[in-house]
């Protein structure tokens, strides 16, 4: 179920926590599947029907098991992970058999039309706002970036120190807000939807990661590990790792700020 670290499992893998953060109050929807679920069992002690929630908690399931695989698929995007199938729990596989059944064997119904329409409502509906969601999102160009005067110009190693020392701090003060950040980039990444990302990374493994849309990638190609650049972007936060004991500042619609 969808709880404060719904997505905590990609951070653990050097991932973003939520790539879409804007959207998750829209999660807790969700918690009717165990309602519902409460709910069928105690009509069906007392013999009522229980067709229209069986369908409903189907369909939010299956959602919800969409909703996973849509951000397992992002988090390649994001260069985390090889294959969908490989970042998926067996558990997904129960749930998916699980919520079918409940649809299928619900009755009374005249028309098993009416579960063919509930089996794909779910999926179809989350498929339709998580990708009209991403593309919303991923629209915030860097041309919005260009436009916006940075409100700190600070060097990659000092920023990352700062959130190291109080990252409470560091993140009200950064947060939301645009900055220049210059440094000896550690990593550059084209990934496989021709978006790219730059990181500038310290000796402890903490590191400040910049993500850029496609109309920027032919100038992020020709970056190479080791080179100094001027970036410039919006502060997202700042995520610590417990497993790898490292701390991940990212930055959205970032552009190079080189002339």
């Amino acid at each position: 179920m969808p709880l404060g670290d719904f997505f905590k499992i990609s951070e653990t893998v050097g991932g973003p926590e939520n790539p879409f953060p804007q959207f998750f109050f829209s999660f807790y929807v969700f918690w009717l599947i165990p309602a519902l679920a409460i709910s069928i069992m105690a009509l069906l002690f007392l013999k009522k029907r229980v067709t229209l929630l069986s369908f409903i908690a189907g369909a939010l399931s299956l959602a919800l098991l969409t909703v996973y695989f849509l951000f397992s698929k992002t988090l390649l995007d994001f260069g985390v992970g090889t294959k969908v199938s490989l970042m998926i729990q067996p558990v997904f596989y129960v749930q998916t058999v699980a919520a079918i059944i409940l649809i299928i064997t619900a009755f009374p119904v005249k028309s098993f039309a009416t579960k063919i329409v509930w089996l794909f409502i779910g999926p179809v509906f989350t498929f339709g706002a998580y990708t009209v969601g991403e593309k919303y999102i991923m629209a915030e160009t860097h041309s919005a970036t260009q436009n916006v005067k940075a409100e700190y110009a600070v060097n990659s190693a000092d920023l990352i120190k700062e959130f190291l020392v109080n990252d409470t701090d560091a993140n009200k003060k950064y947060i939301d807000k645009t900055l220049i950040v210059n440094g000896n980039t550690t990593a550059v990444e084209i990934l496989a939807d021709s978006t790219s990302t730059i990181k500038f990374a310290d000796s402890t493994g903490s590191y400040a990661i910049f993500s850029f849309e496609k109309s920027e990638m032919p100038r992020v190609k020709n970056i190479k590990t080791g080179d100094m650049v001027s970036l410039k972007g919006v502060c997202s936060g700042s995520i610590f790792s417990d497993i790898l004991e490292t701390t991940s500042i990212s930055f959205k619609r970032a552009i190079l700020n080189n002339k």
